[in-house]
């Protein structure tokens, strides 16, 4: 773990893939220097920002600034925000107006935005004339200290999450830590979720460390850009070890396996955020670990009870409408989660706890007990009502 870093130091975080590392800038401010660092590192370049309306509201024009003031020239690609744009239609939109801006091999793609912005515009980026480079620019926490590191992009299937897509590395990451004091207080906590999982799954230390301290982490202090901090050096340390996700890497998709298969269930919609689904998968994860002999009760609870002081959902019946759409059906959970991307030969693979702070890799999971304890966790429902 780092020391606890002050707002005004700007801390590198490299990511080690030989001659395709890069560096993760994290600090409040750095969104200023976004331009100075593209010219250092790529004199002559054009760039094309590719962001959300929202984001666009508050960041397009600091953005851009930043840009013109190293003289960069650069163009605006503006999407509808949230999962809707990830989707074949939104690839179009996005692939088409980057051709339109001429942006060319040489050039940069900027993603401005959070996870749905990054995945999209860097799987935009590579397959643009079979490969542009691109810059993250992450502007939710979920971003900052996940899907903006390590080069996966993507975007859904109808039937499932992520299910298209490309590894593809950015060259830069600018993660400003001010840019999150926009967020809506629900935004904010679903991105914890993934802050908690590098404790949860391989740093009980730092997971010890968060529960005395998420509020420091929620009101903008110090704390927060240790956890950031931390976290990315989390994620950095698996990449570099594992890029495709080969092995180690997998332990990343703690609570994901459940997770994906509830956004699906919700139509991807803001019924249920990315992280929130995170929330409820690693409490499931972690009770199916108890369930199997894993770890104890104690250690179970222990998550949820973290999870749920920091505000997140970790219950099947905590998502909206959750009687709707096969949330309720745990043949329709399976059949989505059937879909997952680490499924092979029809036999699941979970991400499971030996200890808070210890994850594994199981493989080969039968349907049949996953069935089974959603059952159990369906009828914890109908015994609250009775």
């Amino acid at each position: 773990m780092t020391a606890p870093l002050k707002h005004s130091d700007p801390v590198n975080v490299g990511v080690a893939l030989e001659n395709r590392a890069y560096d993760i800038v994290i600090g409040r401010g750095v969104l200023s220097s976004l331009g100075a660092r593209v010219a250092a590192l790529r004199p002559g370049v054009r760039t094309a920002i590719v962001t959300d309306r929202t984001v666009a509201k508050y960041w397009l024009e600091p953005a851009e600034a930043s840009l013109a003031a190293a003289g960069i020239p650069t163009s605006r690609v503006v999407v509808e925000e949230g999962e809707i744009s990830k989707t074949y239609a939104g690839l179009e939109k996005v692939s088409e107006a980057l051709i339109a801006a001429k942006i060319e091999r040489n050039d940069l793609v900027i993603a401005l935005g959070g996870g749905v912005v990054g995945d999209l515009a860097g799987f935009a980026a590579a397959i643009l004339r079979r490969g542009v480079d691109f810059v993250q620019v992450p502007t939710s926490l979920l971003a900052q200290v996940d899907s903006s590191v390590g080069g996966k992009t993507g975007i859904n299937s109808p039937q499932g999450k992520n299910l298209l897509g490309a590894f593809h590395q950015p060259v830069l990451v600018i993660a400003d830590t001010a840019v999150l004091d926009t967020l809506s207080p629900r935004q904010f906590r679903a991105g914890y979720a993934e802050v908690a999982k590098y404790g949860v799954l391989g740093d009980e230390a730092f997971f010890t460390w968060l529960e005395k301290n998420h509020a420091d982490i929620f009101r903008g202090g110090s704390a927060r850009e240790h956890a950031i901090a931390t976290s990315c050096r989390a994620k950095a340390g698996v990449v570099s070890r594992d890029e495709r996700e080969t092995g180690e890497r997998a332990l990343l998709n703690l609570g994901h396996t459940f997770g994906h298969a509830l956004e699906a269930a919700t139509g991807f919609s803001d019924r249920l955020f990315h992280g929130e689904g995170v929330a409820i998968g690693m409490t499931l994860a972690a009770q199916f670990s108890a369930k199997l002999g894993m770890i104890g009760e104690a250690d179970a609870a222990r998550v949820e009870r973290h999870l749920i002081d920091a505000g997140l959902p970790t219950r099947l019946q905590d998502i909206a409408g959750f009687a709707q759409e096969g949330l309720a059906d745990a043949d329709a959970l399976m059949a989505l989660m059937a879909q997952d991307k680490k499924v092979k030969r029809g036999k699941l693979t979970f991400i499971l706890l030996e200890a808070v702070g210890r994850a594994v890799i199981a493989k080969d999971v039968e349907p049949t007990p996953v069935r089974d304890f959603l059952q159990e966790k369906l009828k914890d429902k109908l015994a609250v009502k009775a």
